[in-house]
């Protein structure tokens, strides 16, 4: 589905923002060998709390965190090459310890300017505290790289960042048309409609529902700890939010809590399992 514009702007908000799942400590290897110790559970979150706070993903530093990519930024297209990255702490030195937020210590995003061509992996961490992917960028243009994470401050708080870099891919560039604002789109061989209507500076419940040859599908499976996850980037300056559903199917569908700050036009990612499969469905949303 062709898409360019997602939800996300500064000030963006979102239930759950503080942190996604139950979050625990974990205190990264000293020597590659060498296993983590875990520290004591810290909750991050209560599922389906909407909590007002600024969208990430606008720069590569942030809260004395910065984002230090290990080689050059210009990949080629369509070929898989590995991504490496450090997080420099406030102290100068590269994070090790992270907060477990739904299964992983981080979340890397990708995507296109155009907001085409959208990708949810999880890197692996060295000990030294570097992180890596295998990276394909499939098509020429300007990518916009995320880490979305939760570490822990000198006092043992969380701070949840969303940090982010820009890669070049070169070629013929064609930017891809944002596709217009509906309510029922299809991911795969699935439909997903959305209900609910986000509004500026108030949090409004919204609810994705997944069909089935026009048939409810009730037994979505958790993915990541939760039944669905959903990722609104704003189009024009692709502010970040990665959002966490109630802990439980609401009637059958998967129910989010969001509250926008401005108008503009945004774009959704709403992902789910099924089967054992992760699917997509994308919907642009335009705010007054």
């Amino acid at each position: 589905m062709a898409l360019k514009g997602p939800f996300v702007a500064a000030g963006l908000v979102a239930a759950l923002l503080l942190g996604f799942g139950i979050a625990k400590t974990t205190a990264a290897k000293s020597a590659p060998a060498a296993p983590a110790p875990a520290t004591t559970a810290i909750p991050s979150h209560s599922h389906g709390g909407a909590v007002i706070g600024d969208l990430g993903g606008f720069s590569l530093s942030a809260a004395g965190y910065t984002l230090v990519p290990s080689g050059p930024l210009v990949m080629p297209a369509a070929a898989q090459q590995q991504f490496a990255f450090k997080i420099m702490g406030p102290d100068g030195r590269p994070v090790t310890k992270y907060v477990v937020n739904h299964e992983k210590n981080l979340h890397f995003i990708a995507i296109r300017h155009d907001l085409s061509g959208f990708q949810h992996l999880h890197p692996a961490m060295a000990g030294d505290g570097t992180w890596s992917i295998p990276l394909t960028l499939p098509t020429p243009g300007i990518w916009r790289l995320y880490a979305d994470f939760v570490t822990l401050d000198a006092t043992g708080q969380q701070v949840a960042l969303t940090l982010a870099v820009d890669a070049t891919v070169a070629g013929s560039y064609a930017p891809v048309e944002l596709s217009p604002p509906s309510r029922t789109v299809n991911a795969d061989a699935f439909t997903v409609t959305l209900e609910g209507a986000p509004q500026v500076n108030a949090t409004q419940p919204l609810s994705m529902r997944v069909f089935s040859n026009g048939s409810p599908v009730t037994d979505l499976e958790r993915y990541l700890g939760a039944y669905g996850h959903l990722v609104v980037i704003r189009d024009g300056d692709l502010g970040y939010l990665h959002v966490h559903p109630e802990d439980q199917l609401v009637g059958g569908a998967v129910k989010f809590w969001l509250s926008a700050p401005s108008s503009g036009r945004y774009r959704m990612y709403f992902e789910f399992q099924k089967q054992g499969a992760v699917h997509r469905a994308e919907f642009t949303v335009d705010l007054a």
